[in-house]
């Protein structure tokens, strides 16, 4: 049994409302990991005042990563497994901010309001996903 492959139960508007947050959430990452690979000194900036080394080489690695995790989620095969590594990625933004005191709805449940829409995107993609995750039985 596959959790990425398609299903004739789930209708064609849950499809494409899936694969429109699963794309957002792509086109977001690769922005994000973009700018972190250039590094635009708001990156070393904004980085730095996280408390983390403003050295552009620590933002181009997690661009690298933010990369990496984007491309595994935007293939439907590795989907799934993106969506965990994004998890994590997420949860240390979250942790970053708690820790430096950031507002809460606007920096600190950030890393959940994305993660909510990537885990939602593959839940009205794929009937696996949706197997796992039941909110209905």
């Amino acid at each position: 049994m596959s959790y990425v492959t398609g299903s004739s139960s789930s209708s064609r508007v849950q499809r494409v409302a899936g694969t429109i947050l699963s794309g957002l959430i792509v086109a977001f990452l690769v922005f994000d990991g973009v700018i972190k690979l250039i590094p635009l000194p708001v990156v070393t900036e904004t980085m730095a005042g996280l408390g983390y080394s403003g050295d552009p080489a620590f933002a181009r690695l997690l661009g690298v990563i933010t990369l990496g995790c984007a491309v595994l989620y935007a293939i439907p095969q590795t989907s799934v497994l993106g969506a965990i590594l994004l998890t994590g990625l997420f949860g240390g933004g979250i942790a970053t901010h708690l820790r430096v005191g950031s507002p809460v709805f606007s920096h600190e449940f950030f890393g959940l309001y994305l993660g909510v829409i990537a885990w939602g995107g593959l839940y009205l993609r794929y009937e696996g996903v949706r197997k796992m995750i039941p909110f209905l039985r």
